[in-house]
């Protein structure tokens, strides 16, 4: 096991580099979201509108040198939009399938909790399984792939809940939140007459990601932390202040991202500090609060970091 990895620290800090040029002083957040594109995991922003959101997508698309699509959900779009959909050639009598948008590299599924539920659940093969299926035939998304959705926060105009099934497959969820003063007064001045999105430039490659991404799968995980992660899971399922625990699934997030984390920190094997640092986004958008820890005026947050407190970490030699 070895303590650095130059060649992906140093492409994931350029990747960085370009990405602030055009989102400040949001730091820790692009790191995060870095870390789950390297995990092959997926985004969920849940933020109010005009923060940077979309921005902050299309400068990832940009820095990674990604194809990028774009689909803003409205009650109007239909699953055909994202999955694509078959027409007949009329010179040869079959049918020719049309990519829909989630074909892409990176796809930013922009206030998607303002979709209908048909439209929302034409994400979840996409996202699970990496295809698409139309008419009975499955297509193959391109690979890399990962998809980057925004929601409004709930009760906001025009929206409806995200079914469970598919927050589940969202392998962390953010925040970006109003910027500090000081950011915002840099955040306008970058913008006398010229977009910093356009000094946003490709540092990498599709392959170059592939094979990052392969680094991060490839990390070791010791059998004392696979148990330590399985007991802080097993601790959110057994606990009376929630109502619901992690998934199974979630499981295989914060390994992923633990992996993801150890390695941006210069590690080719996992610590259970990098479990610690990873899981509350990792799990806490799968978990249902109780109304006992509700009556106490307890949040998700403080939950976890509970179960965190109360679940020894083990002692790695």
């Amino acid at each position: 096991m070895q303590e650095n990895n130059t060649p992906l620290l140093e492409t994931a800090q350029e990747i960085l580099t370009e990405v602030r040029k055009a989102v400040v002083g949001k730091d820790t957040v692009l790191l995060w979201v870095l870390a789950a594109i390297l995990a092959r995991g997926h985004i969920l922003l849940e933020d109010i509108p005009g923060v940077g959101k979309t921005t902050m997508a299309v400068a990832f698309s940009r820095a990674l040198g990604l194809q990028y699509n774009r689909v803003q959900f409205t009650p109007d779009v239909l699953p055909s939009d994202v999955t694509g959909y078959s027409v007949l050639n009329q010179q040869t009598g079959e049918m020719v399938y049309r990519p829909g948008a989630v074909l892409c590299n990176l796809f930013l599924a922009d206030e998607l909790n303002r979709a209908t539920s048909r439209t929302q659940s034409a994400l979840l093969e996409a996202m699970e399984e990496g295809q698409v299926t139309v008419d009975g035939i499955s297509h193959k998304l391109p690979s890399p792939f990962a998809v980057i959705a925004t929601q409004n926060p709930a009760g906001a105009a025009g929206t409806q809940l995200l079914p469970d099934s598919q927050i589940d497959r969202f392998s962390v969820r953010l925040s970006l939140g109003y910027p500090e003063p000081e950011d915002e007064i840099t955040m306008l001045l970058q913008r006398q007459g010229s977009d910093p999105m356009a000094q946003v430039q490709a540092v990498t490659t599709k392959e170059t990601l592939a094979q990052m991404q392969d680094t991060v799968a490839a990390t070791h995980v010791s059998n004392e932390v696979a148990r330590y992660v399985v007991q802080l899971l097993d601790a959110t399922r057994r606990s009376e202040l929630l109502l619901r625990g992690g998934s199974p699934r979630a499981t295989l997030a914060v390994i992923a991202m633990a992996k993801a984390v150890a390695c941006l920190r210069g590690r080719d094997y996992v610590v259970p500090k990098d479990v610690q640092e990873v899981f509350y986004v990792t799990v806490g958008h799968r978990l249902r609060i109780s109304p006992q820890a509700e009556s106490q005026g307890m949040e998700c947050e403080q939950v976890v970091a509970a179960i965190l407190k109360a679940v020894r970490a083990p002692k790695l030699a």
